[in-house]
């Protein structure tokens, strides 16, 4: 049983989508304004979709059940890796999910597997 329920991810969404538009309505001078909160229930958002999908209460596409499988038994594969998991190749790939204020470095990165063609 997960920490989270369905009541959880529509607050997290609702603080989210609040976040955005008090962002959007801001006409001041400053560009950087509400980003850290924005920021923080992006990553709220994400933590509990993930946990409600690991725990059965989100259903899972085919494609996250493959990547979870791969993850559990690749645990520490590396940037362009290629792995096989029932006779099928696999690459695991790293794309910046969020950035710096400055934009000059990643501070989160989204990993993934890339199912590789025959």
């Amino acid at each position: 049983m997960s920490k989270y329920t369905l009541d959880d991810l529509e607050k997290a969404k609702a603080e989210l989508s609040g976040w955005s538009k008090r962002f959007d309505d801001y006409t001041g001078n400053n560009p950087d304004k509400y980003q850290a909160d924005i920021r923080s229930a992006r990553e709220k958002v994400r933590e509990v979709e993930s946990a409600l999908k690991d725990d059965g209460t989100l259903p899972k596409s085919d494609h996250e059940r493959v990547e979870s499988s791969l993850d559990h038994l690749f645990p520490n594969a590396r940037s362009k890796e290629i792995v096989e998991y029932e006779g099928q190749k696999y690459q695991r790939r790293f794309a910046p999910l969020e950035w710096s204020r400055s934009r000059k470095s990643v501070t989160v990165w989204h990993k993934s597997w890339v199912k590789l063609p025959d």
